[in-house]
């Protein structure tokens, strides 16, 4: 089970959100710089990174913090934030991430999304933020009509190499993750999939290990490291368990 701790940069700042929504966000101490270099340390290899400045623009507005964090530590990195055109997607590749996140933009043309997994092999991770079962989108300001697993069949043969599955009514609020949703999603998934929202303590990474689904490759753990109710020391060990 990969572990990948988050960094939400905004404003070049460590924040959390709660519900994604931007009026009731977190700022943390350590800069996104400092917070990769923490994760390395313990022994973390993977990390997601959000730029929450790019979900607003749909610019690679932090590429810069990225690309030091890249070459200052070694670290597999997945990064997702309003990342709409295969130059960001170039951007990202060149500057050395390991994944590159695609949301709102594949969802509202699957034909992006396909693109992208052509020119990008093995690069492209689909990002499906999900409430109450139908997909949002815009930062989650926008629910679509279309419901998460129809949306999946459609694009299932298009190619990505990951996808990353958030239960936005759990995200921010640490009440641990929608594990019978994502579970469902990995059973449809061609690819591995990503446990994301809602981690609130190590019981729920055991929780995840536990559903023995061979096709869920990891899982992200944001508020709750920055809150204390998970520490490194303990979270790191769960990585070898």
């Amino acid at each position: 089970m990969k572990i990948f701790p988050a960094i939400d940069i905004k404003d070049k700042k460590c924040v959390r959100l709660v519900k994604g929504d931007f009026d009731n966000k977190t700022e943390y101490e350590p800069s996104p710089v400092e917070q990769a270099g923490k994760y390395k340390d313990h022994g973390f290899k993977n990390l997601h990174i959000v730029d929450l400045d790019g979900a607003l623009t749909g610019k690679t507005v932090n590429l810069d913090i990225i690309q030091e964090i890249v070459t200052k530590f070694d670290l597999k990195i997945e990064i997702g934030g309003g990342i709409r055109n295969l130059e960001s997607i170039q951007k990202y590749t060149d500057a050395g991430v390991e994944k590159v996140i695609l949301g709102s933009a594949a969802i509202k043309d699957k034909n992006f999304l396909k693109n992208a997994c052509e020119k990008f092999p093995n690069k492209i991770a689909l990002g499906l933020d999900a409430k109450d079962g139908y997909l949002s989108v815009s930062g989650w300001k926008e629910n679509s009509d279309q419901l998460t697993l129809d949306y999946l069949k459609e694009v299932n043969d298009f190619g990505a190499s990951r996808l990353i599955y958030t239960d936005i009514n759990r995200d921010g609020m640490k009440q641990s993750p929608n594990f019978e949703e994502t579970a469902k999603i990995a059973n449809t998934s061609n690819c591995p999939v990503i446990i994301s929202g809602g981690v609130s303590s190590i019981d729920d990474i055991k929780k995840a290990k536990e559903l023995n689904n061979s096709n869920i490759e990891g899982i992200i753990v944001g508020k709750a490291i920055y809150d204390g109710d998970i520490k490194l020391d303990e979270l790191v060990k769960e990585l070898d368990a």
